[in-house]
C-alpha cells in the first residue's frame, strides 16, 4: 500500500487504527495594535500578494480615537514571507485633520502595477453631513510600480465615478478584482441626495488604470461590497444589507458590473450588517470561492467559509476568531493556502488587525 493510502485509511496499532494528524491549525500574528506608531486605532483591513508574492497589508491609521471621521492616514506594512514577519509600517497618503480610507488595492497582472484607490474627507464632520450633502467625499487614486515599496501622489478621479446626484460615495472596502478579459474592477457604494438609502455598485477600468467610470446601482439597502469572476464569465457581487435580517445579500452580473440582477438574501451567510471578504483564489476563476465575515447577529465569531459551487452553498467552515471581531480580507496565498487579515480583540473588535495563515486542508477538516 502506497505511504498516502496508508495516511488516508489510518495507521493500524495493536489491532486499532489511528486516524492521520489533522491538518495544523492557523498561523497568527498581529500585525497593527491600537495605540502604537503614533495612532489611536488601526481599522478596515485590505491584503492583496503582489506578482512577486509580496503581501501588502493596508490600513486606515486613525490618530485620535475609534472614529469614522477626524485625522485618518493610510499605511502599508509588507511581508516577504507569506505574512509569518512584517515590515515596519509606511505612509502612503497623509491629508492633515482630513480623514484618507476605505483601501480597496487591485494588481494589474499584466504590468504589475497596484492600484489603490483612496475616498478622502473633512476630518471634523459628521456621517449626516456627508449623507446630507453639506459636504463632500471625493475619490482619489495612487499606484506603486515597485512592488509596494514607494507610492505615486494622490490624484483625484471623483468627477469620473461619482454621479453629480449622490452624496455618499465610498470604494470597498477590501479589494478589486481583474477580469479576465484585463478589465479592473472596484466594489463601491453609494446613496443618492435627498435619501439615506444605500445602494452597491461598481466602477471599472478598461485602459489599465488610467481612467475610471461607474456602473448602475445593485439593489437598494446593499453598501460595501465585493466581488469575484466566476467560469462562465459572470460576476458574483456579495453585499452588506440593511434589510432587517441579518443576512448577506448577493446579486450576478453578466455585462461585467454595468447593471445587476437576481438580488437576494443568502440564507446561510449570516451578519451582524458588517463588512466581509470573498475571493476565488487559484486560477479557476470561481470553483472554488472562500468567503469571511463575523458570522453572528452581533460583531463576534470571525469565521472562513468555502464554495464549490458558485457561492450557491457553503457546507465548509471554520472559525479564526470566537470574540469579537468585525471586518477581514482573504488572499490567495498559493499551494493550497490562504490567509484572513481580520480586526479582533478580547473585549472589542478594535484592538488589533491580525493576519492568519491556514490550508485548505485545514478549512476542510472537522474541527
Amino acid at each position: 500500500m502506497k505511504r498516502r493510502d496508508v495516511l488516508k485509511a489510518g495507521l493500524m496499532l495493536c489491532g486499532r487504527a489511528v486516524a492521520a494528524p489533522l491538518p495544523a491549525a492557523p498561523d497568527q500574528v498581529t500585525v497593527y495594535r491600537a495605540g502604537t506608531d503614533g495612532y489611536h486605532t488601526y481599522r478596515i483591513p485590505a491584503v492583496i500578494r503582489t506578482s512577486k508574492g509580496t503581501l501588502l497589508a493596508f490600513a486606515e491609521a486613525r490618530k485620535n480615537s475609534t472614529s469614522d471621521f477626524g485625522d485618518i492616514d493610510m499605511v502599508v506594512k509588507r511581508s516577504s514571507d507569506g505574512g509569518k514577519t512584517w515590515s515596519a509600517q509606511m505612509l502612503i497618503a497623509d491629508r492633515g485633520e482630513y480623514s484618507v480610507g476605505n483601501p480597496c488595492p487591485v494588481i494589474d497582472r499584466k504590468t504589475g502595477t497596484i492600484w489603490l484607490p483612496l475616498i478622502v474627507a473633512p476630518g471634523n464632520i459628521k456621517k449626516e453631513d456627508l449623507m446630507e450633502g453639506r459636504v463632500a467625499q471625493t475619490a482619489w487614486l495612487t499606484s506603486s510600480r515597485d512592488d509596494g515599496r514607494s507610492w505615486a501622489p494622490l490624484r483625484e478621479i471623483t468627477s469620473q465615478v461619482k454621479d453629480p446626484g449622490w452624496t455618499w460615495f465610498v470604494t470597498g472596502p477590501g479589494v478589486g478584482i481583474q477580469l479576465k478579459d484585463g478589465r479592473l474592477v472596484i466594489p463601491c457604494d453609494h446613496r443618492i441626495s435627498g435619501s439615506d438609502v444605500p445602494y452597491s455598485h461598481v466602477m471599472f477600468s478598461t485602459d489599465g488604470g488610467q481612467s475610471w467610470k461607474s456602473g448602475k446601482a445593485v439593489g437598494e439597502k446593499t453598501n460595501e461590497c465585493q466581488l469575484v469572476e466566476l467560469p462562465g464569465g459572470d460576476l458574483l457581487i456579495n453585499m452588506r444589507s440593511f434589510h432587517g435580517q441579518n443576512r448577506r445579500a448577493v446579486a450576478r452580473s453578466q455585462d461585467q458590473g454595468l447593471t445587476w440582477t437576481n438580488l437576494r438574501l443568502h440564507e446561510q451567510l449570516i451578519e451582524p450588517a458588517c463588512q466581509a471578504s470573498l475571493i476565488a483564489p487559484g486560477s479557476g476563476r470561481g470553483r472554488l470561492l472562500l468567503f469571511s465575515n463575523p458570522a453572528a447577529t452581533t460583531r463576534v465569531n470571525l469565521t472562513v467559509r468555502a464554495s464549490r459551487d458558485q457561492g450557491e452553498t457553503w457546507p465548509t467552515s471554520r472559525a479564526l476568531h470566537s470574540g469579537p471581531s468585525a471586518y477581514s480580507c482573504l488572499v490567495d496565498l498559493g499551494s493550497n493556502n490562504a490567509g484572513c487579515l481580520f480586526e479582533c480583540g478580547e473585549k472589542t473588535p478594535y484592538e488589533e488587525i491580525r493576519f492568519a495563515r491556514f490550508s485548505l486542508d485545514w478549512l476542510a477538516a472537522k474541527a
